[in-house]
């Protein structure tokens, strides 16, 4: 067998483990937590699960209306590792750890002590949530309510959790792209089909308009070209490399660093969509003979997706999300060192503590863009569509970077493989037209 052989061979194999592990997935989104009766459940939610619920849901790929297994999703392991990238900013010790390969490790178990421990405290403040819940028809959801009840659920989400995070570093070490980011892009993914025909079931009936089925097919793909053209734009920044001759051949010469323009990536919208949603989370809890519920009723529907108040919240959110998570993504300081390292240098800019200045300085201005880019993304598309649909501008930017990300790690793969075979030892070219 040859080379390329190999490596195509190679490349089927990730695609179809990849594959694999997201059906797995989505086998697990369909198993319900023992306890709860799901036709109760449905009952509920089809009358009272929109707005809130439909976002939690979307995000979970629909474990959490079904109250599966994996309800809470690979969101807690998110968030614990946010936290520690934060207290890698402000602790010493953290960030020393940071950066040493042994350090990592150990932080990379914090983190999953942690994980464990919050979806510990999630599972069981959504099981007490959960067994208030009745069907219009006062059909309690949970039919034996109570410590059992609790404590059974707390296990079984956390569980699921961790059995979602085992999945996604399968898929990280053995796939194509992040793991984590796989699984939601796959939660979100499965629901746009039923939400295509459920536009289109409602356009045969009547209950909406032509232009308005012409409008929200025409917004999802200006969002997907916008989105696509963006995740795949980057500054180039010129870097001076020393040259060198190994083998009759220079090394070394003007090269590139590319700082990608979205440097947040989707983890600003999902951050500031989950401290909006918690707040209406907590408010849509609150029992309805509490002296409360008046002011939680207000809170809760001023911070419903497409209101106001949520837009004006979302995007001061992610503007400020947006500057806060670019420099934990892009370390300049890192770049910087490693450039003085390897004897390459910016034109015009002093090595080291300039670099990182310099570095710092177009990070700024391409957050600025990145932020501007990502409000516009979110917010527009649900402002046009009148919220109504699942899929707002959150949803697809996370579909698009998601897939635009793993094309980019196929063609690195065959890129890599073409030059693997292309050249031999001593530099030669060994195509058709030879050049050296």
């Amino acid at each position: 067998m040859s080379s390329a052989q190999g490596k195509l061979d190679d490349l089927k194999k990730r695609i179809i483990f990849t594959f694999l592990l997201l059906v797995v997935f989505r086998f697990a989104a369909q198993v319900p937590v023992p306890g709860v009766d799901g036709s109760a459940l449905q009952a509920y939610f089809s009358e009272s699960g929109g707005g809130l619920f439909d976002l939690i849901n979307t995000f979970s790929g629909g474990a959490f209306k079904r109250f599966s297994i994996i309800a809470l999703g690979i969101m807690p392991y998110i968030t614990t590792s946010i936290i520690f990238s934060l207290l890698g900013e402000v602790i010493p010790q953290v960030k020393e750890l940071q950066e040493d390969a042994e350090g990592q490790k150990t932080i990379q178990k914090w983190t999953r002590y942690a994980t464990v421990i919050l979806c510990c405290v999630q599972g069981y403040g959504m099981a007490a949530v959960f067994e208030s819940f009745k069907s219009p028809g006062q059909i309690p959801v949970i039919p034996n309510p109570g410590m059992l009840f609790k404590m059974t659920t707390m296990i079984t989400l956390a569980g699921g959790t961790m059995f979602l995070l085992w999945l996604g570093e399968r898929i990280t070490e053995y796939g194509l792209e992040n793991g984590v980011s796989l699984i939601i892009f796959a939660g979100i993914a499965v629901a746009l089909p039923s939400e295509i025909l459920q536009k289109i079931t409602l356009y045969q009936n009547g209950e909406m308009k032509g232009f308005t089925l012409l409008l929200f097919f025409l917004v999802i793909l200006s969002a997907f070209y916008v989105v696509t053209f963006i995740e795949k734009s980057v500054r180039s920044i010129p870097v001076q490399y020393a040259k060198k001759v190994v083998h009759n051949r220079v090394y070394g010469g003007a090269q590139t660093l590319p700082m990608r323009v979205d440097t947040g990536g989707v983890m600003p919208p999902i951050l500031a969509s989950s401290l909006l949603a918690a707040p209406a989370t907590f408010a849509s809890f609150v029992a309805a003979d509490s002296i409360f519920k008046p002011y939680m009723d207000v809170i809760q529907q001023s911070l419903y997706p497409g209101q106001i108040l949520f837009n004006i919240l979302y995007g001061l959110l992610i503007v400020y999300m947006t500057y806060f998570y670019a420099p934990i993504q892009f370390k300049t300081k890192n770049i910087a060192e490693m450039l003085q390292k390897n004897n390459a240098f910016i034109p015009g800019i002093r090595p080291g503590v300039k670099t990182k200045e310099f570095l710092n300085y177009i990070l700024d201005r391409l957050s600025f863009f990145g932020s501007l880019y990502l409000i516009f993304v979110c917010i527009v598309p649900t402002l046009i569509t009148g919220n109504q649909t699942r899929f707002g501008g959150t949803a697809m930017l996370i579909l698009v970077s998601v897939a635009v990300r793993v094309l980019m790690n196929v063609q690195t793969f065959l890129y890599a493989d073409k030059y693997q075979n292309a050249y031999k030892a001593k530099g030669k070219y060994n195509g058709a037209s030879r050049r050296f």
